[in-house]
């Protein structure tokens, strides 16, 4: 069970950006996630007439690795580690670490 997951609020641990927060867009590959306005880099774009795009310098969000961000509680304001609790019936839902909280899903 991934314990960061797309729609979820993080912040950022380390880094340029350390501090920031944001909304997980994507997952890249197991290990790295797209975070909105996190790690954004400007990237040069070349023209395709074909396909419409216009040529120039785009500002783009990069892939960080999921270590360098935490799950943002809410409650208490800051960044906290996820845990997983299995239930009466069998599911597995993630939980904070700090409050035993639920996380809900996005």
């Amino acid at each position: 069970m991934n314990k960061i997951r797309k729609g979820d609020e993080v912040i950022v641990l380390t880094g340029r950006d350390k501090g920031k927060r944001g909304t997980v867009s994507l997952r890249v590959c197991p290990e790295r996630v797209v975070v909105d306005g996190i790690n954004v880099v400007k990237k040069h774009a070349k023209p395709n007439p074909m396909k419409g795009v216009t040529g120039g310098i785009i500002e783009k969000s990069m892939p960080i690795h999921q270590s360098n961000v935490a799950i943002y509680n809410k409650a208490s304001g800051k960044a906290d580690r996820v845990g997983i609790k299995t239930l009466q019936d069998g599911t597995r839902v993630r939980v904070f670490k700090s409050s035993g909280e639920e996380i809900k899903a996005a």
